[in-house]
Formats: structure tokens, C-alpha cells, sequence
């Protein structure tokens, strides 16, 4: 969420910052100025008159006879003051929920060295790592490797769970239970990250946090309720949504909490699986696995000082990125440009693995770093010094990887003439030394 005093105070600032990233409604800010500008005179109305009622209310204590016409004008103009502070901390009230449910609504602002443009056709490349492969036989894609070694199946998926799911088989399931344990390992052992397994049904608090609510409310399931989890949801004061990433229970630990500054940078690293409607992407990669329902993910999360926000998401994209490495898979990494980076985000990197059947590069990782805009939302500070006030927090997450995205890319540039697919050196431990899945290997698995 945005600083209300910043934006009210550089409304022509904010407001050509925003239409960097094709954020253009100029009467909506119109609106959170004008707002908050009545905000302040109603704070300044409801201090004067508790100032007045506390005044009348001392000079009443002062008559002597309480039965006296003097005595009774005060106790009525006591009351009055009453009413009118009430009407006026209603006013507050009405002003300060509009005022948040704009500011809910806003992205956040670009950081200065995000690039314009608009759409990711203006991304830029800063990076390639390794070489394209080279087949001597035409490439299939993941869907027909998969299937061909009957590790893949989404037509019983289909039928157990509808379009856009998939049910792993033998080395497919055994495969993506490799990565996700190597991902973890890489991540706790080498590079530092505390290992989290968090819950994949959260409150709606906490998906208000991280700016998934209520920007993309059609993109969330919802959990549906019977007349019991309804009664139980009512008492609570809240509803219940399965998570969208790792990102939402990760980033929420420190939701409400003042962290000593000497405990920053922390980083945490997570898996779920993870939920998301596909609201608004009808048509787009209907085949495979690059657009589901339900897919798996190892999340990074860090949290720092403002000052080490731009050098950690560097640190944090390097993570990331460490894995394809790893796993010897041709990508790149892209800056988004402002206008195709996420709702919450200020700077953004993307990496971009090869997938040879589509000729493309398609993002498997998005590594972004918010300021303090999640923060805001959750109430997430840190204390800079012993004495000193509490500030917000920076906070920044990536997926370390999309596992489902990641065997969809093995299983496309490793694969062989003869159906078969090279495991990556670096998983094979997992694998039980298994080199490559072949169909022999897959109908004895």
C-alpha cells in the first residue's frame, strides 16, 4: 500500500509515476487527495471539540448548585458536543474507509530504475546463460514426452479434477519430488535461507498483506463453506483462501511484528502447492503444464533494511537463478519494464527458461523487490537501533523454482531421439543414480 501523506502531498509526482506503468486514472487520485485533505480538516474538527467537551465538561464541575438553570445548560451542552463529536468521528470513519479502499487499489510506484514501457515486449535482456540445444531429430513437446513415457496423464486428471490439471506417474511424480527436495537443499544449505513449511490455507488478511486481495480476488479460491465453517468464519472474522503461492504465508510471519534490526536481512524459503484460478487467461496455453490450476513451487522471501533493498533482490535473483544453472537448462534473465511488472512490485526480474517445442522463452521465476508497500498492509517493522522508532520493513520474494515449469523445460531440452530424457547430473542422487527415464525405466518405476 502506498504512503497516503506521499501520495496526497506529490499527487503530479505520483500520478506520472503510476502512468509509467499504465496506471491512468487520474480522477481516482483526484479523489484520495480531495479525501485526504477532508481527512485532515475532520482530525483537526474532532480534536477541537474533545478540547471544548473536556473545557465545558470542567467549568460544569465547577457549579455548585447542580440543580441550577447554569448547571443544566452546561449538561446540555455537554451532550450536544457529544453528538457532534459523534458525527463527526462517523465522518472520519466514512472518510478513512474510502481513503483505504483506494489506496488498496493502487500499485505500487516504479523504482527509478525500472524501464518504461508497457508491455513485455519492452522487457530488457540482461543476461543469457548457456546454449540453445541442438537436435539432430524434430522436438516434441513436454506433453507428448510425457506421455509417451507414461509419466504424464491429463486425461485421468481431466476426469478426476476437470481441464488445466495434471496427475504425475512413476518418474514424473518421482522427478518433481526430486526437485522440490533439491531446490530446498540448495537453498537452506548453500545459500542461507531458513526452511519454512507453511500452511496452504490462509486468512484473508493475509492475502490483503502481499496485495493478492483485493486486486486479484478472481484469480483466488475461495474456500467454499457449509453452515458450520460459515458460523466458525463469522466468530473468527475472516475468510479462508488456498494460496496462490508460498509467498502469501511466508512474506505474513512478520505481519504485526516490530523486528530488531540486528536480526535483517532474514530469509526464508518455503514450498506449497499452489492455487490460482487462471481468471482472464481463457485460451492461453490450454496444453500441458505452463497454465493450471494447481502447480508446485519453492518460494524465496527476504526481508532487509530499505537501504539493502536493490543489492538484496540482486542477491535473491542470483539464488534463483543458481538452480538452472545447476540443473544446466538455457535461460536468461529480463528487467520488466514498468508497466508489465506485478500489482505490489517496484522492481522486477524475470528468468526466462528455453523451451525448445515452443521456440520460446517462458518465465519460470519472477524475483521482485516491493519497498515497503507489502509492509504497509501487513504492519511489518523493524526496529534500526535500540531506542529508535520502528520503520517499515522492505520485504522481496521469488520463486526459486516453479517445479512444474522446471520439468516441463528437462523434459524438453533433455530429451533424446529415442523418447528418452537425461536426468541432470545434480538430481540423480535423488533419482536413486538413475541417468536417464526412459520407457523401460518407466514401467519398472
Amino acid at each position: 500500500m502506498l504512503d497516503l501523506r506521499n501520495v496526497s502531498e506529490n499527487l503530479p509526482d505520483v500520478k506520472a509515476t503510476l502512468k509509467r506503468r499504465g496506471f491512468a486514472d487520474a480522477e481516482l487520485l483526484d479523489r484520495l487527495s480531495s479525501l485526504a485533505e477532508e481527512r485532515r480538516s475532520v482530525i483537526t474538527e474532532v480534536e477541537s471539540l474533545r478540547q471544548e467537551r473536556n473545557e465545558a465538561s470542567q467549568a460544569m464541575a465547577k457549579v455548585a448548585d447542580k440543580k441550577s438553570d447554569d448547571f443544566q445548560a452546561r449538561r446540555e451542552q455537554l451532550r450536544s458536543l457529544g453528538d457532534q463529536i459523534k458525527g463527526s468521528e462517523s465522518r472520519q470513519g466514512r472518510v478513512e474507509a474510502e481513503l483505504e479502499s483506494i489506496l488498496l487499489n493502487l500499485p505500487n510506484l516504479p523504482h527509478p530504475s525500472t524501464p518504461a514501457g508497457l508491455s513485455e515486449a519492452e522487457n530488457v535482456e540482461i543476461r543469457v546463460w548457456g546454449d540453445k540445444p541442438i537436435f539432430d531429430f524434430d522436438v516434441v513437446d513436454h506433453v507428448e514426452v510425457g506421455s509417451r513415457l507414461d509419466i504424464l496423464d491429463f486425461e485421468r486428471a481431466a476426469k478426476i479434477s476437470g481441464s488445466r490439471f495434471v496427475v504425475l506417474k512413476g518418474l514424473g511424480a518421482r522427478l518433481n519430488r526430486a526437485l522440490m527436495q533439491f531446490m530446498l537443499d540448495v537453498h537452506s544449505s548453500e545459500h542461507g535461507y531458513e526452511e519454512v513449511w507453511p500452511p496452504v490455507l490462509v486468512k484473508d488478511s493475509a492475502m490483503l498483506g502481499t496485495g493478492q486481495l483485493p486486486k486479484f480476488k478472481k484469480e483466488a479460491f475461495r474456500m467454499a463453506k457449509d453452515e458450520q465453517w460459515e458460523a466458525e468464519a463469522q466468530a473468527q472474522g475472516h475468510d479462508w483462501y488456498l494460496v496462490p503461492t508460498a509467498e502469501v504465508p511466508l512474506t505474513n510471519l512478520h505481519a504485526d511484528e516490530i523486528i530488531a534490526g540486528a536480526d535483517l536481512p532474514i530469509a526464508y524459503a518455503g514450498y506449497t502447492a499452489c492455487f490460482r484460478s487462471e481468471a482472464g487467461s481463457y485460451g492461453k496455453d490450454t496444453r500441458g503444464m505452463i497454465r493450471v490450476h494447481q502447480f508446485d513451487k519453492v518460494e524465496l522471501v527476504r526481508f532487509c533494511r530499505p537501504e539493502e533493498g536493490e543489492a538484496q533482490l540482486e542477491l535473491l535473483t542470483q539464488h534463483a537463478e543458481s538452480i538452472l544453472q545447476k540443473l544446466g537448462l538455457h535461460h536468461r534473465v529480463v528487467q520488466l519494464c514498468a508497466g508489465d511488472m506485478g500489482f505490489a512490485a517496484q522492481k522486477s526480474y524475470d528468468l526466462e527458461v528455453w523451451l525448445p517445442a515452443q521456440n520460446a522463452y517462458r518465465e519460470i521465476s519472477s524475483c521482485s523487490w516491493f519497498g515497503d508497500f507489502q509492509a504497509r498492509r501487513m504492519q511489518a517493522r523493524f526496529r534500526p537501533g535500540e531506542k529508535a522508532k520502528p520503520s517499515f520493513v522492505h520485504t522481496l520474494n521469488g520463486s526459486g523454482l516453479a517445479i512444474g515449469r522446471t520439468l516441463v523445460a528437462i523434459l524438453e531440452q533433455n530429451q533424446e531421439a529415442d523418447g528418452s530424457v537425461l536426468i541432470p547430473e545434480v538430481l540423480r542422487p535423488y533419482m536413486a543414480g538413475l541417468e536417464r527415464i526412459s520407457a523401460a525405466a518407466a514401467a519398472t518405476r
